[in-house]
């Protein structure tokens, strides 16, 4: 919502000054939490509080749990009125509702600016059961009704233009429990998703909206929003000591309706508008508000797909991943250029992934962010799907659409930092609450943007629940977590004295990667069949090893040396790549330390990179030959596999966040036999166990050639867990090799399964007949050996096969 639609106390409130000088401001006492220290505000002395008595919660007539049932000395006094007219009192449920005056009476106080008159009405009907008197010309009304005990009631409220029967907002108790406000803090609880945010609710037959939001330090917490006029003196909230949560159930309202948090900061101003840090829908970009919607528990008819995830090893299936930002996969540039829907993508997309044989897809960050240039990278709302496409619900529907065709879905998700804007996470309470407030430590110098303290109990926990809340409420079945290295050292990108060493004086980040460890039990242990990935570009040893045995517990880990060392190898001209065929050697040697992905992902699209194509050296024929070649030797490599869209046909100009892909580059048959290419190699990958089952095992790889730099030919075979046997071969040279003797390890005929030089993929057509038949004859240390004819920069995956 934009900040211009949103009125601030001001004109109303200055009609109240007279009285402003016995305000009663309440502030709320700060709530101590693990982290950084937080000075409490300091009180005004100069003024006087309201006299109030607090009785214990008694059963109240709406809901399972009555609330807190105050009683004033006499009637609410002018100075309580004042501060409710500024919204600057502290604890509204002090002034405003039901308190018991004398026994069998009850006074009910309420705000309502723009009321012409109140008549409290019977709880199930409109029987009259008094009539409130306007006890100051701004809305407070009051009235008496007597009951024994805590009444039930509601408001007929008379406008000018209209009537409306409403429920009375502060004649409800307590809402959260003390068990579920500790739960909040609980780090790999799911309490954040359940507790905190809008949550839709039904309270003793009442139906609206639980808000609850963690601002520990703030004086005053209103919701505002499309239902009150964005006027934080309707709605100011309650503060729950115990967890600095402040919150209020609104009966009556409704879903799409926008709404903010107006917070009067710790040191008593008003913050800019705050977006729900736990909102589960929000408004399209560059409108800010959160927007109401129901819980996402979903009738979901995944059963089958949820069941079947968990029962294999992720390590020893195939996984092959199309990474892809939906805002730039399609456009409709008949319709102004806008993106493709959620509902649309699942007709589009997945059918489209299903048909290149794709295991998953990894969505680039869908959390809600408010800047299109950031493609995602910068979420504000981390629980809500971005309203670009479409709805939760409608994300929801792609998810299911992608299971029923065996697609997983994965998130690139960003726990790492986020950004400045003001509606967003900064200074959220008037403190430094999720950053760290020492820039050194709480602000990332490359990204402009603010780095969560992990050693805060609650941002630990909000950040591990958020975790859980995309894998377990939209099923999603993995997260790649983003620029995990720059959470891990203190110093990254930092020069001397930019930093903050840890408790020993070292630069690893203690909370951060206790912060990880416990995000990745709470993964597995909640997910069966879910994984999780790090993009993480140093040694750091241990990403994916198990938190047991003191590694990071990650699933797999992007393996950016192999993708950087390959890229260079390949850009370089072939009678050059004798000189650089440690470059396609080297990542071996480290190939098993990890659970590795092998990635070609966004970042190696942009910047001035170009793309995939447009690295490779040569003439047109010979760029798309090398990048079949490249595509084969990936694909043959141990790792799981990774490519970004556009990637799968060859693309040739770089990635464009604004503009979808050049889909006509396939009416070019080189770019349509790329296309063709990946299918099969996604095939070959599924159908012949040794190219999947050991792709994390050092003993499903044996080299057959790694020495032949000055041939540029390279060759080595993949051992599946039983007798599954595949042998790669790779010329980096244009020049037809015949007779090329390669050793194997078993008899056999070997088929030849991908051949990327095939006519079909725009090649010369170059091979072995369908394929070779081992030879008794010794070489390369092996006991059989093949006799091969290697085409021209192209790579041959052989399936041995009995014969």
């Amino acid at each position: 919502m934009d900040e211009s639609r949103s009125p601030r106390v001001g004109a109303k409130a200055s009609q109240a000054a007279a009285l402003l000088a016995t305000v009663a401001e309440s502030a709320a006492t700060p709530v101590p939490s693990a982290g950084d220290t937080v000075e409490p505000p300091v009180p005004d002395t100069t003024l006087t509080p309201p006299i109030l008595e607090v009785r214990p919660p008694a059963q109240g007539p709406r809901g399972r749990r009555g609330g807190r049932v105050e009683r004033v000395t006499g009637a609410v006094q002018p100075d309580a009125i004042a501060a409710i007219l500024a919204a600057r009192h502290g604890d509204p449920f002090a002034v405003l509702g039901p308190h018991q005056i004398e026994p069998g009476t009850w006074e009910v106080r309420a705000f309502f600016p723009g009321a012409q008159g109140i008549t409290i009405v019977g709880w199930h009907d409109e029987t009259a059961l008094g009539t409130m008197e306007r006890a100051h010309p701004e809305g407070f009304f009051v009235g008496r009704i007597p009951s024994k005990e805590r009444p039930g009631y509601r408001f007929r409220i008379e406008y000018p233009l209209a009537t409306r029967v409403v429920h009375d907002i502060y004649g409800f108790g307590d809402i959260l429990t003390p068990a579920e406000l500790n739960q909040v803090r609980e780090v790999g609880s799911d309490a954040t998703y359940r507790v905190l945010g809008a949550q839709r609710r039904n309270v003793g037959g009442a139906e609206g909206f639980l808000f609850a939001v963690w601002a520990p330090n703030a004086r005053r917490v209103s919701v505002v929003g499309d239902f009150n006029d964005w006027d934080g003196r309707r709605n100011p909230m309650r503060l729950r000591h115990d967890g600095g949560i402040w919150e209020l159930f609104i009966p009556d309202l409704v879903e799409r309706m926008n709404y903010k948090y107006e917070i009067v900061g710790a040191g008593g101003d008003i913050l800019p508008l705050k977006a729900d840090p736990v909102a589960f829908a929000a408004e399209h970009p560059p409108a800010t508000s959160s927007v109401l919607t129901g819980a996402p528990d979903y009738a979901w008819r995944d059963a089958a797909w949820m069941a079947g995830r968990g029962t294999h090893d992720p390590r020893k299936t195939p996984i092959s991943i199309y990474e892809c930002h939906l805002g730039s996969w399609a456009r409709v540039p008949e319709e102004g250029n806008r993106y493709l829907t959620y509902r649309e993508l699942a007709e589009r997309l997945i059918p489209y992934v299903k048909e290149l044989g794709f295991s998953h897809i990894e969505l680039l960050p869908i959390t809600e962010f408010p800047f299109d240039g950031s493609w995602g990278y910068q979420p504000i709302s981390l629980f809500a799907p971005t309203s670009r496409h479409g709805s939760p619900e409608d994300f929801k529907e792609f998810v299911e659409a992608a299971h029923a065709a065996g697609i997983g879905i994965i998130l690139d998700w960003v726990p790492g930092h986020f950004p400045n804007d003001a509606h967003g996470f900064a200074y959220f309470d008037g403190t430094h609450l999720y950053e760290h407030a020492d820039p050194r430590q709480g602000f990332h110098q490359d990204w402009g943007t603010y780095i969560y303290n992990y050693g805060r109990q609650e941002v630990s926990a909000f950040l591990v629940s958020n975790a859980r809340f995309w894998l377990e409420r939209y099923h999603l079945d993995g997260l790649r977590v983003d620029a995990v290295a720059s959470m891990l050292y203190l110093d990254y990108s930092r020069k001397h004295g930019e930093w903050v060493p840890n408790r020993y004086g070292g630069n690893e980040n203690l909370e951060a990667i206790d912060f990880l460890r416990k995000m990745n039990e709470a993964a597995y242990a909640h997910s069966p069949g879910a994984i999780t990935v790090a993009e993480e570009s140093t040694a750091w040893p241990g990403v994916s090893h198990p938190t047991y045995t003191g590694g990071l517990g990650f699933g797999f880990k992007w393996n950016m040396g192999w993708m950087h060392d390959t890229l260079r190898f390949i850009g370089k001209e072939p009678v050059h790549r004798r000189y650089h065929h440690h470059d396609l050697t080297f990542g071996l040697l480290y190939a098993f330390s990890e659970n590795f992905v092998l990635p070609l992902s966004h970042d190696e699209v942009v910047h001035g990179k170009g793309s995939i194509l447009g690295r490779m050296p040569g003439d047109q024929w010979q760029r798309f030959a090398n990048l079949r070649a490249y595509y084969g030797f990936m694909w043959g490599h141990p790792g799981k596999k990774l490519i970004f869209m556009g990637a799968e046909f060859g693309q040739e100009r770089e990635w464009n966040h604004d503009a979808g892909l050049d889909w006509d580059s396939l009416d070019d048959p080189l770019h349509a036999g790329v296309k063709g290419l990946i299918g099969d190699l996604n095939a070959a990958y599924r159908a012949i166990p040794a190219l999947h089952e050991r792709d994390c095992d050092a003993e499903g790889f044996r080299w057959l050639v790694s020495d032949d730099a000055e041939n540029n030919v390279i060759a080595w075979a993949r051992h599946g867990l039983e007798d599954s046997l595949a042998v790669v071969v790779s010329n980096f040279t244009p020049v037809v090799r015949e007779g090329y003797r390669i050793g194997v390890p078993e008899p056999g005929f070997y088929r030849e399964a991908v051949n990327t030089d095939a006519g079909i993929y725009g090649g010369s057509n170059v091979g072995n007949l369908g394929g070779v038949q081992a030879e008794p004859t010794p070489s390369h240390g092996q006991p059989y050996s093949l006799t091969l004819t290697l085409p021209p920069l192209a790579t041959l995956i052989l399936e041995r096969t009995e014969g």
